[in-house]
């Protein structure tokens, strides 16, 4: 892996992470486009450089999640179930899963199914729940354990926790930005945990993170913004179509 790659993937996880169409799933397809060795080194990278985009939250939002204690509370207890399930199944992801573009393909394929049939059933008129803070704490759990779902490669965190709200009565806005909060623990715990467990062994591996790191910060905060004008006016329909043409194709590419 070069610096340019090391940029490139930094840039593809920035505009992935946030938006319902799995960040990892798109590095794990890409990484074996570009042929990047699926090596221990790539998957702490893929992990790593995450932190990036969860620089970009903290940085758009840290009033919002520091000073408000209501909104600390309901991340703080959704990212439980995450952390206990994420926890048990790490060695089992990251040996069998991580790097399995089959697993990603399949996996983008059924979301993008789910996420169209969804958008079609969900009534957005019959949401009630228009801030984080009149989340209760029962639905908070449940919004974890959503969330932990996108342990498997290519589902997506922030598809299966929007669709989890939405289905629990929030509004659009709200759980698209508790999705954001909520990805500041999970991933800083998820990125920690991994770095303790193989952490990078030269200056160049540093420099290679350092770059995609930074790459992934700036793209992040790009397509957060977009995100949050997007949703205003359309649903998530054209996310499921994207996620299903990306899987044909790229199916057709790997194994016809």
């Amino acid at each position: 892996m070069g610096i340019i790659t090391s940029i490139l993937l930094g840039a593809i996880e920035g505009v992935t992470e946030f938006l319902p169409i799995s960040s990892t799933g798109h590095l794990i397809l890409f990484s074996k486009l570009l042929r990047i060795p699926a090596t221990e080194f790539s998957k702490s990278f893929e992990i790593f450089i995450q932190l990036g985009a969860i620089l970009a939250v903290v940085a758009l939002y840290w009033r919002r999640l520091l000073a408000n204690k209501e909104v600390l509370t309901r991340v703080i207890v959704a990212f439980i179930p995450t952390g206990i399930i994420g926890l048990v199944f790490y060695r089992l992801v990251k040996t069998h899963l991580l790097g399995n573009s089959l697993v990603v393909l399949i996996s983008l394929f059924v979301g993008g199914l789910i996420l169209i049939a969804f958008e079609l059933w969900h009534r957005s008129d019959k949401a009630t729940i228009d801030e984080v803070e009149k989340i209760s704490l029962k639905q908070a759990i449940a919004l974890g354990f959503c969330q932990s779902i996108a342990i498997i490669p290519g589902v997506s965190r922030a598809a299966v926790t929007i669709i989890g709200g939405l289905a629990l009565g929030l509004k659009r806005e709200t759980i698209v930005e508790f999705s954001f909060l909520l990805a500041v623990p999970t991933m800083l715990a998820a990125a920690g945990f991994d770095l303790l467990k193989s952490a990078p062994a030269s200056l160049n591996e540093f420099g290679l993170l350092a770059a995609g790191f930074s790459a992934s910060f700036l793209t992040a905060i790009l397509a957060i913004k977009f995100f949050l004008g997007y949703i205003q006016k359309h649903d998530f329909i054209y996310f499921g179509i994207y996620r299903i043409i990306i899987a044909l194709i790229l199916g057709w590419v790997f194994f016809a």
